[in-house]
C-alpha cells in the first residue's frame, strides 16, 4: 500500500541518516573492528612503533623550526595523533608537527616581537584559531575549497619551502646565532657575513657528522630507524667528549611528564593580526595533508572524505592548541613510514601517540645531551626529499600555463620568506587568472567528416566545408566572459561564406550556461534569422535544454531546431532543402588538395 511504502522510505531515509551521522562523528568505528585479527593489531603496533622512533626526534627538531624549545614538539605529537586518526578518515595517514607548517607558525609569530613564554602561548592560540577554521569548514561541507590550491601552486611552494627551510637551518650548523632580517636573502646575507669570524668548528663538525649519519642511513639502511639512531649517536658523542662544555648548543632539560590542558593567555588585540596566517596554515595543512592521504588511498583503495578529514584535522589541531601545542598536519614521510610499516588502522597512529607519552613520562632525561646541530641535520635531511624537478618538467609538457604558475610560486615564496603565504596567494591569483584567460577563447571549429567517419575540425585536418551549411562544434561552457567571443566568431565566420544557409552549433561540452550566455544565443538567432540563416542546436545536455525551456529560447528556436543527434539535424535539413543544401563535406571524407592549400594544411 501507499502508506506501507512511505513507511518503508522513511526507514530507508532515518537509516542511511543514521549511518551517515555515525561516520560523521564516530568514523574510527569503520576500522575499529579490524583490531579483532591478531595480524591486524600485531602490524599496526609494530607500524606505530617504528613511526614513533622516527616522529619524536622530528617532532623536537621541527618545533625548533618554529621558535619554540624542543619539547613542545612532543607535546603536539601527543594526543593529536590519535584525535586525528579516531576524527579523520584516512587509516594510514599520520599526524604531528611537520616542516612547512612549523615554518609558517614563526612567520606568523615573528612580527609580533614576543618573548619565548609568549611565544609558546600565541604557538597554541594559531592551532586553535586554524582548528576552528578547519572544524567549520568540515562541518559545512567546504573541504572542497582546497580544489583552489591547483597543483602548480603546490608543486612551486613544496619546493620553495624546501629551500627556505633547509637554508634557515644552515646557522645552526655552523653554531651561528643568525642575526634575522626581514626577508630571508636578508637573514641569509648576514650568515654568509658571519660564517668567517663566528662559526664554531665543534658545531660545524656536530653538525657535518649528523649529515653524514643521516644520509648513510637513508642510503643503505632505509629499514632502519636512522634518524633516531643518528639522534642517540650524537647525543652519546656529545656527553662522552663534552660537547656543552665547548660551547656546543643542546637541548638541555626537557620537563617531565605529560602536557596538562592550558588555554592560552594573549592580548586581545593581536587576534586581527593571526586570523589571516591562522587561515593559511588551516588551509595549507589540510592541503598538504589531503595530498598524502590520497596518495596512500590509491595504494589501499579505501574511501577518503575531505569534509572528514578537515573535521579531523580540526579537531587535532584543537587539541594541540590546549595542550600546549602549536599547529600540525598529515606528514609525508611518516605516513609512507607507516604504510611501509604494514599499517591496517588508524590504531598505528594511536600507539605512535601512546609511546611519545611514554617518553613524555620516563624518557626526558635521556635528550639533555642532544645537540641542537643534529635536530638542524634532521630537518635538512628531511625537507631535501620535497625537493622535486620533475614535476615542474611534466607540467611544462601538460600545459605551460601550470608551469609558469609554478615558477611564479618558487620564486615569490622565496622571495618572501619566511612569509611562505604571499607566495601562495599570488600562485592562487595567477591560477585564477590563468583559468578565466583560458575559458575566454574556448575551441570553435567548423568541422567536417574526416577519413575515420568522425566529424574533426576542417581547418585542422584539411576538409572540405560546404557554403550552403556550416557545422561549429564548441568546446567549453557559455558565461559572461566568453560569450562575446563566440558571438565575434560565428559572425565572422559567417561573412566568410555569402551563400550560407544554415548554421548548427554543436554544444555538447557546454555544461553551464549563465545569464549573458543564454541572452547572446537568442541574439545571435535573432541575427541570423534577419540575415536570412537558419540556426539549430544540435546535441545539448538535459539540463541545458531545461534552461532553454525555462528561459522560453527553446519556444524561440522551436523544436524542429534543436536535435540531440548531429546525423538527425542533418536529416531533417536535407528533408527540407534538398539539392539547395551541399551536406557532401559533412557526408564523405573530402580532402582539400594540398597543393593548393598550403595555407590551410600549414595552421
Amino acid at each position: 500500500s501507499t502508506d506501507d511504502c512511505t513507511v518503508s522510505g522513511v526507514k530507508i531515509i532515518l537509516s542511511e541518516t543514521i549511518k551517515e551521522a555515525r561516520l560523521r562523528f564516530i568514523p574510527f568505528l569503520s576500522w575499529i573492528g579490524e583490531l579483532k585479527n591478531p595480524a591486524t593489531l600485531k602490524a599496526d603496533i609494530i607500524a606505530g612503533t617504528t613511526v614513533a622512533l622516527v616522529l619524536i626526534p622530528q617532532a623536537m627538531a621541527y618545533a625548533q623550526l618554529a621558535g619554540l624549545p624542543p619539547h613542545y614538539g612532543l607535546y603536539a605529537s601527543f594526543m593529536v595523533p590519535i584525535v586525528a586518526a579516531i576524527f579523520g578518515s584516512s587509516k594510514q595517514l599520520q599526524n604531528g608537527p611537520v616542516a612547512v607548517i612549523s615554518l609558517m607558525t614563526a612567520a606568523a609569530l615573528a612580527p609580533l616581537g614576543l618573548n619565548v613564554e609568549q611565544t609558546v602561548m600565541y604557538a597554541a592560540l594559531l592551532a586553535l584559531i586554524a582548528g576552528g577554521i578547519q572544524l567549520v569548514l568540515g562541518f559545512l561541507r567546504l573541504g572542497i575549497m582546497v580544489d583552489f590550491l591547483s597543483h602548480s601552486v603546490v608543486i612551486g611552494f613544496t619546493n620553495a619551502a624546501a629551500l627556505v627551510i633547509a637554508s634557515m637551518q644552515i646557522g645552526k650548523i655552523f653554531g651561528i646565532d643568525v642575526e634575522t632580517g626581514h626577508y630571508l636573502h636578508d637573514t641569509l646575507w648576514n650568515l654568509a657575513a658571519a660564517i668567517p669570524g663566528q662559526t664554531h668548528a665543534v658545531t660545524l663538525l656536530m653538525g657535518i657528522v649528523a649529515l653524514i649519519l643521516l644520509i648513510l642511513f637513508k642510503r643503505f639502511t632505509p629499514k632502519l630507524p636512522g634518524i633516531l639512531l643518528t639522534v642517540l649517536i650524537t647525543t652519546i658523542i656529545s656527553w662522552l667528549t663534552g660537547y656543552a662544555a665547548k660551547g656546543g648548543a643542546i637541548v638541555g632539560d626537557v620537563p617531565a611528564g605529560l602536557p596538562g590542558f592550558v588555554w592560552p593567555e594573549y592580548d586581545p588585540t593581536h587576534i586581527k593580526d593571526l586570523m589571516l596566517p591562522a587561515g593559511m596554515i588551516a588551509f595549507l595543512s589540510f592541503v598538504e595533508a589531503f595530498s598524502v592521504a590520497k596518495a596512500v588511498a590509491s595504494k589501499t583503495r579505501q574511501r577518503l572524505s575531505a569534509d572528514q578529514e578537515m573535521v579531523g584535522k580540526g579537531l587535532a589541531n584543537l587539541v594541540a592548541g590546549v595542550m600546549q601545542g602549536y599547529p600540525v598536519s598529515g606528514s609525508f614521510s611518516r605516513t609512507a613510514i607507516a604504510f611501509d610499516a604494514g599499517a591496517k588502522t588508524g590504531f598505528a597512529a594511536v600507539v605512535s601517540g601512546i609511546i611519545v607519552g611514554i617518553t613524555l613520562l620516563f624518557l626526558t632525561p635521556l635528550m639533555y645531551h642532544l645537540p641542537i646541530a643534529t635536530l638542524a641535520a634532521v630537518i635538512i635531511v628531511a625537507v631535501a626529499s620535497l625537493i622535486q624537478i620533475e614535476p615542474l618538467i611534466h607540467s611544462w609538457k601538460v600545459n605551460r600555463h601550470d608551469c609558469y604558475v609554478a615558477f611564479v610560486v618558487f620564486n615569490t615564496t622565496i622571495y618572501f620568506a619566511p612569509h611562505l603565504e604571499k607566495g601562495v596567494y599570488i600562485g592562487i591569483a595567477i591560477s585564477l587568472a590563468f583559468y578565466i584567460y583560458r575559458t575566454m577563447r574556448p575551441h570553435l571549429a567548423e568541422v567536417s567528416k574526416d577519413k575515420d567517419g568522425t566529424y574533426r575540425d576542417a581547418h585542422l585536418f584539411g576538409l572540405h566545408t560546404s557554403d550552403s551549411l556550416a557545422l561549429f562544434r564548441y568546446d567549453g561552457d557559455l558565461y559572461f566572459v566568453n560569450a562575446g567571443y563566440l558571438e565575434k566568431r560565428l559572425v565572422n565566420a559567417v561573412a566568410d561564406k555569402p551563400g550560407l544557409k544554415v548554421v548548427i552549433l554543436d554544444i555538447e561540452a557546454v555544461d553551464q550556461i549563465d545569464t549573458t550566455g543564454e541572452e547572446m544565443l537568442t541574439h545571435i538567432s535573432e541575427w541570423f534569422k534577419e540575415a536570412g540563416i537558419e540556426f539549430y542546436i544540435t546535441r545539448p545536455k538535459f539540463k541545458v535544454v531545461e534552461l532553454f525551456k525555462r528561459t522560453g529560447l527553446y519556444d524561440k528556436l522551436g523544436e524542429d531546431h534543436i536535435f540531440s543527434r548531429r546525423r538527425d539535424a542533418l536529416a531533417s535539413i536535407e528533408h527540407k532543402y534538398g539539392d539547395l543544401i551541399d551536406l557532401e563535406p559533412l557526408r564523405n571524407y573530402l580532402p582539400v588538395d594540398k597543393e593548393n592549400s598550403s595555407g590551410i594544411i600549414s595552421v
